[in-house]
C-alpha cells in the first residue's frame, strides 16, 4: 500500500464545502460536518491519515511540511472551492515532486478531463463513487486498470470504463474507526445539532428528482442503496463506546426516511441503545412511524421544505405537496419532534411574490430552526442544464460564493435580477427570527439550559456579523 493523505484542504475562512457537506459556502453560523466522503476511502486504505483542515483550522503552511511523508495524496474538492484546491494540489506537488495527487467529489465526477487537465500537478480524477477506486490505486495497480479513473498520458485526458456502483453497502468498513484515528470530534458542530455529534451515511442515493440536488446527480444515484439495520445499530453501539461524549447521532442520507419499515426497524435498534438520534427526512413520514422513531430516541428531522409555493415544488420535481408538509410539520409537535427546515431562495419560477409566499409558509410551519440558502445551478444537475438553456446562468465563470465566502446568486430571471435573490436572503432570516413568538421560543430555551444559553448567545453574535456582512457586500 502507497502512504496515502487524504486532505480536506484549507479554503475560505469557515467554508467546509467539500468533503462532507452539503451547502458550499459559509453558513450563517459557522458549523462543520464530518468528512464522510474522505473518511470512507481512508478505512478502505490501511495506515492512511485523514486530515480535515477547515475543521481544524489548519493553513496551507501548516500542512505542506507532511507532503514529505506520503506516497499519494487524495483531495475532495467542490464547485466553489476547485481553483484554491489546485493551489493546494500544487504546493504539495512542488514540496514533494514525487507524490502522486488524485482529487475527488462530485465537481470532477462531472468535468473530469478539464478537471485533470486543469494542473500538472493533478495525475487522476476519482469520478462518482470513488471508494474502491482510490484504494485500488494505493495499492499501486497501473492507472489504465482501475475502472472510475481519468489521468493525463502526454498531455491528454484518458477515461478509463465507469465504475459499478457499490450494491454491497455493508462490505465497507466502518468510518467510525478513521474519526476516533484522526478526527477530534469536538471540532464538529452545527447549529441545530447537540454538541458534540457524530455524523454517518446508513446509505447512499435518493429516490426523488429534485432539480437542484448535487449528491444524487453527480455521484450517489436515485436508487438508494443501503446497509442493513443490524449494520447500522453495531456501528452506532461501536461509536457510542468510542466517544462517549456525544450527545447525539445524526444520520446524513440524502432522504433516511425513504425506505419506513427499515426507518423503524433501525430506530428500534437504536432505541435499545438509548441513543437520541436525527436524520434527514421529506415532509411525507406518515403519522405512525414518526412516533416509533420519537418512542426510540429521535430528536430531531431536517427537512427540506424548500419553497411555499406549489408551482415552484412542481418545477423541480420535488414531489412534494404542501397541504402534506403542513400536516407533517403538525405531527411532528404533536409528538415533540424538533424540525430544522431548509429552504431555498431563487429557484425556476421565483418571483417577489412567490419569495413572500415563502416566508410566510416558514412562519405558519414554523421549524424550530431554519437554514435560507440560494439556488445553485452546479455542473452535472438538471437545474444546471436548464439555466445554461434558458439563459438563467449569469455569467458561466461567475462563482457560486464571493471573495469572503458568502453564497452569491450565479442565476437571474426576466422577473427577479440576481441582486434581489442576493438580498432576499437576509430578509427571509429577519422576518423569521425576528417576531415574538421565536423570540420567545428561543429565549425559553436559553433560559433551561446555561449551556445552551452560552451557545445561543456566540450564534446569535456569529448571525449578526453574517447579516452585517451580506448588507456590506450589497
Amino acid at each position: 500500500m502507497m502512504k496515502t493523505l487524504f486532505l480536506n484542504p484549507p479554503s475560505f475562512d469557515g467554508f467546509d464545502g467539500g468533503a462532507g457537506s452539503r451547502y458550499q459556502a459559509r453558513r450563517e453560523v459557522r458549523s462543520f460536518w464530518y468528512p464522510t466522503w474522505l473518511a470512507q476511502p481512508a478505512a478502505l486504505v490501511p495506515d492512511s491519515k485523514l486530515i480535515d483542515a477547515p475543521a481544524r483550522d489548519l493553513s496551507l503552511e501548516q500542512i505542506l511540511p507532511q507532503a514529505k511523508d506520503f506516497e499519494l495524496l487524495v483531495l475532495h474538492t467542490s464547485t466553489p472551492s476547485f481553483a484554491s484546491d489546485v493551489k493546494v494540489a500544487e504546493a504539495f506537488k512542488k514540496a514533494n515532486p514525487t507524490l502522486m495527487i488524485g482529487l475527488v467529489g462530485a465537481h470532477v465526477a462531472v468535468s473530469p478531463e478539464p478537471s485533470v487537465l486543469a494542473s500538472e500537478a493533478i495525475d487522476f480524477v476519482g469520478r462518482a463513487e470513488f471508494d474502491y477506486t482510490i484504494k485500488e490505486v494505493a495499492e499501486g495497480r497501473p492507472l489504465a486498470e482501475i475502472d472510475g479513473l481519468s489521468y493525463k498520458v502526454d498531455g491528454k485526458a484518458v477515461h478509463n470504463p465507469e465504475r459499478a456502483i457499490i450494491h454491497d453497502m455493508d462490505a465497507l468498513p466502518f468510518v467510525t474507526e478513521v474519526y476516533k484515528r484522526d478526527l477530534v470530534i469536538e471540532d464538529y458542530f452545527i447549529g441545530y445539532l447537540q454538541h458534540p455529534y457524530l455524523s454517518l451515511y446508513t446509505g447512499r442515493g435518493c429516490k426523488s428528482r429534485c432539480t437542484f440536488c448535487l449528491w444524487p446527480q453527480t455521484i450517489g444515484g436515485h436508487r438508494y442503496r443501503t446497509r442493513s439495520p443490524e449494520s447500522v445499530v453495531e456501528e452506532i453501539a461501536l461509536a457510542k463506546k468510542l466517544f462517549p461524549q456525544v450527545k447525539e447521532f445524526f444520520f446524513d442520507d440524502d432522504t433516511f426516511t425513504d425506505d419506513l419499515p427499515r426507518v423503524e426497524e433501525i430506530a428500534r435498534g437504536l432505541g435499545r441503545l438509548g441513543v437520541t438520534w436525527s436524520c434527514n427526512a421529506k415532509a411525507n413520514v406518515p403519522y405512525e412511524t414518526l412516533k416509533v422513531m420519537r418512542d426510540n430516541g429521535l430528536r430531531l428531522l431536517l427537512v427540506g421544505f424548500e419553497s411555499g409555493n406549489q408551482q415552484i415544488l412542481h418545477n423541480i420535481r420535488k414531489g412534494m405537496r404542501l397541504e402534506f408538509a403542513r400536516r407533517f410539520s403538525a405531527d411532528c409537535r404533536k409528538l415533540g419532534i424538533t424540525i430544522h427546515g431548509t429552504f431555498i431562495i431563487g429557484l425556476p419560477g421565483e418571483t417577489q411574490e412567490t419569495i413572500e409566499e415563502t416566508i410566510r409558509f416558514a412562519k405558519e410551519i414554523n421549524p424550530h430552526t431554519i437554514q435560507v440558502s440560494l439556488a445553485a445551478a452546479y455542473p452535472g444537475t438538471e437545474l444546471y442544464r436548464q439555466a445554461k438553456e434558458n439563459g438563467w446562468l449569469v455569467d458561466e465563470g461567475h462563482s457560486l460564493i464571493s471573495d469572503h465566502g458568502l453564497q452569491v446568486s450565479a442565476l437571474e430571471y426576466p422577473q427577479l435580477s440576481r441582486q434581489e435573490i442576493f438580498d432576499a436572503l437576509a430578509v427571509f432570516y429577519k422576518r423569521f427570527y425576528f417576531r415574538p413568538r421565536k423570540i420567545a421560543e428561543i429565549t425559553g430555551e436559553m433560559l433551561r439550559s446555561r449551556e445552551m444559553m452560552v451557545r445561543r448567545l456566540r450564534e446569535g453574535v456569529e448571525f449578526f456579523h453574517f447579516l452585517r456582512e451580506r448588507e456590506n457586500q450589497a
